[in-house]
């Protein structure tokens, strides 16, 4: 990820016990259920700065865990980079609130995968909104997981949003 890109957020900072939005206001800004929800929480989010950190929580019960791979579980990167994209949406919903479009995964640019996460890990997702529009929305987030009292960086990756069209619009077709 290019360095102008990256945003350092100091994590040891953030309380990680209580989530700053509750998960029916995930729901209601991510269309995403069952075992496609994957944003558990949101911990920090700065508007000014456009960063928001979120986080997502894994367990022995998640789907990909008796396939990815048996015996050895690990999260699947591309689990990690839809993680990524739905804190992105949320974090688009959040700025345009009265906005009735549905933003989908437009791209990926400039994925890294650096560290393996393993099932009862907490993937946490640093986003920084590089453009946040309604249109189009372009993130670099970092995901980090917490292991042996430090904070180690996971994955990286370029988030592209596009405008899927309006939500009453989808539905209907």
């Amino acid at each position: 990820m290019p360095a102008e890109q990256a945003v350092t957020v100091d994590l040891s900072a953030l309380d990680f016990t209580r989530t700053i939005v509750a998960i029916a206001k995930i729901e209601a800004a991510n269309p995403h259920r069952h075992e496609m929800k994957l944003l558990s929480g949101i911990a920090h989010i700065d508007t000014e700065a456009r960063i928001i950190v979120g986080y997502v929580d894994t367990s022995t019960n998640d789907f990909w865990v008796r396939g990815h791979f048996p015996k050895y579980p690990v999260m699947p990167g591309v689990l990690m980079c839809e993680a990524a994209a739905q804190l992105a949406n949320y974090y688009t919903a959040h700025v345009h609130p009265s906005t009735d479009r549905l933003i989908g995964l437009g791209g990926i640019e400039e994925a890294r995968f650096r560290e393996m996460i393993r099932p009862g890990e907490r993937l946490i997702l640093v986003g920084h909104g590089l453009r946040v529009g309604l249109k189009a929305t372009k993130f670099a987030v970092r995901g980090h997981v917490h292991r042996d009292g430090q904070f180690v960086n996971v994955f990286e990756a370029t988030i592209i949003g596009v405008s899927l069209g309006k939500w009453e619009d989808l539905l209907r077709a």
